[in-house]
């Protein structure tokens, strides 16, 4: 210490002779002054004399200390921490306890920065949310003003498909995304909303679990050949590729069908459809590409020498797969402009199916095989072994392959390392199509049945393989022949020439949907 501070400290314990000789304990709250020997333990105590000006000494004492620096104040309040006991040091940090902890959300505000206060709630969950709401009425008027239970729903209307997906359905978007109006809701509109949103989101998964849907069925009357080989749909359409040569569009509402495309000479086995353009592969080895509002032919591609059995494109690449053992990879640069890059080969049957993203292109042939290439070279990677028979279909995605094959087992593999996660089996014919999504795996086969599995337990070795099967649905009375399905129902056709809608959102408590009937039929008929 200072030869100043250490005059002053000298000072201050000596302003009251013998009745100030233990001032320093006398600062303290405390009854017992603790006596210790020279090496340290506590041999006894005694109280402070009863006696004495102890009240003009405390105020005396503070009198000095507030004509002290703040550097002097901390020296000297350290020096008389320093000689109390520990059962001293623990009153004195209950004390100072509450004292350094600061209601931030409180002080924003106050300084004007209202805004930075509802940042730093708006990462909060729901739960967390709830319980910031009750901590005093200033938290709640910002989480209120700050409009944070919308931008909670917002947030997982972003992040979550299921969540998209109701959004879209139940017309919450127009509340959604907006700017404070007078056509926009109170927070506490959406505070009652998300408890709803968590109780539909609910009944779905439930629905999914115990099988509890409502069916609708579209019976095609295809004249010649009957089969619905490949389809995909979106919330205004379903388009499908019939074993007759024809790709019928049909009302996802109405069920009617509304356009029949013709021109291919074989039975349509793939498509894949955008905003712009509808693809299809067909057993007449061409490749056709059709406007999707008129249905007009825009490009014909004349390559494989055999059926083209599957196809896929996304961003300016298709990828084409034949009975010929080939695999095509296209450039398009626009409808009419479609340029073939790359041939591959190394398949010894024909190449069912065929998946890709920005890094592999996956293809699944009647060898047994799956094989890995380069999206952005063409070059050969690896080759994944481990089927009996020939595979039928696959869906790659995210590092994970999932495989069906004629041997009735699906596999999943890892691609990177070429590994398989796990055997499903449960299938007894062919495994025809396959869709997988983070939750589950879709399957049909040439059984006729639909399974729905958990894809999660299904990548934990832990889980028995009894548990991974959630539902098996029969209504198919021919071969399963393709499927896709989202958060909310799944869409399937099958060789019994028919399509039908797997609506599990829809569903009443007594198996029936609201507002309309259990299972509505609509029948085209070829004139």
């Amino acid at each position: 210490m200072e030869p100043e501070m250490e005059d002053k400290t000298l000072e201050l314990m000596n302003t009251s002779g013998m009745e100030s000789q233990n001032l320093v304990d006398d600062l303290s709250p405390k009854k017992n002054t603790v006596l210790k020997l020279s090496n340290g333990p506590v041999v006894g105590s005694r109280k402070r004399p009863s006696e004495g000006n102890y009240e003009k000494e405390k105020e005396h004492c503070i009198a000095l200390f507030d004509q002290w620096s703040e550097a002097d104040q901390v020296e000297f309040v350290e020096r008389l921490i320093s000689r109390m006991c520990h059962y001293q040091h623990g009153h004195i940090n209950s004390y100072l306890k509450p004292m350094l902890q600061r209601d931030f959300i409180t002080a924003l505000p106050a300084q004007g920065l209202d805004h930075i206060a509802e940042n730093i709630l708006s990462f909060l969950d729901a739960r967390s949310l709830c319980s910031a709401e009750l901590v005093c009425k200033e938290w709640q008027r910002v989480i209120s003003e700050g409009m944070l239970w919308k931008k909670l729903i917002e947030r997982m209307v972003r992040t979550d498909p299921l969540w998209k997906g109701l959004s879209e359905r139940h017309q919450w978007e127009k509340y959604l995304f907006k700017n404070r109006t007078s056509e926009v809701p109170p927070n506490s509109y959406y505070h009652s909303l998300y408890p709803k949103i968590i109780q539909d989101i609910e009944t779905i998964e439930a629905n999914w679990r115990c099988g509890r849907h409502n069916l609708q069925r579209i019976q095609c009357r295809s004249e010649n050949s009957k089969g619905v080989y490949c389809l995909q749909y979106d919330d205004d359409k379903i388009i499908s590729g019939l074993r007759d040569n024809s790709i019928k569009i049909w009302d996802k509402q109405s069920l009617e069908c509304l356009k029949i495309l013709t021109g291919h000479t074989g039975s349509v086995l793939c498509l894949q459809y955008d905003e712009r353009v509808i693809v299809t592969g067909s057993s007449d080895s061409t490749v056709r590409v059709w406007e999707v509002t008129t249905g007009e032919v825009l490009n014909t591609l004349i390559h494989h020498n055999e059926a083209v059995l599957h196809l896929r494109f996304a961003n300016g690449l298709m990828v084409t797969c034949s009975k010929d053992r080939s695999i095509a990879v296209w450039d398009m640069a626009s409808p009419t402009d479609i340029s073939l890059r790359r041939v591959l080969v190394g398949h010894r049957a024909a190449v069912n199916v065929v998946d890709f993203d920005d890094k592999y292109i996956v293809s699944a042939s009647g060898d047994r095989t799956i094989k890995v290439w380069s999206t952005s070279t063409c070059e050969f990677v690896r080759t994944l072994n481990g089927h009996k028979r020939g595979i039928a279909c696959l869906q790659y995605r995210d590092r994970l392959v999932v495989s069906g094959s004629s041997d009735n087992t699906i596999r999943l593999w890892d691609i990177e390392c070429g590994a398989c996660l796990r055997v499903l089996e449960g299938h007894e014919e062919l495994v025809r199509c396959i869709r997988f999504d983070n939750k589950r795996i879709v399957s049909g086969a040439y059984d006729g049945k639909i399974k729905v599995w958990d894809l999660q337990a299904a990548l934990d070795p832990r889980a028995p393989a009894s548990t991974l099967c959630l539902r098996t649905l029969v209504e198919h009375s021919g071969r399963v022949f393709r499927l896709q399905f989202d958060e909310f129902q799944i869409i399937s056709s099958s060789h019994d020439d028919t399509i039908l809608i797997w609506d599990f959102l829809n569903v009443s408590t007594n198996g029936q949907s609201e507002g309309r009937s259990p299972s509505r039929t609509y029948t085209y008929i070829s004139r």
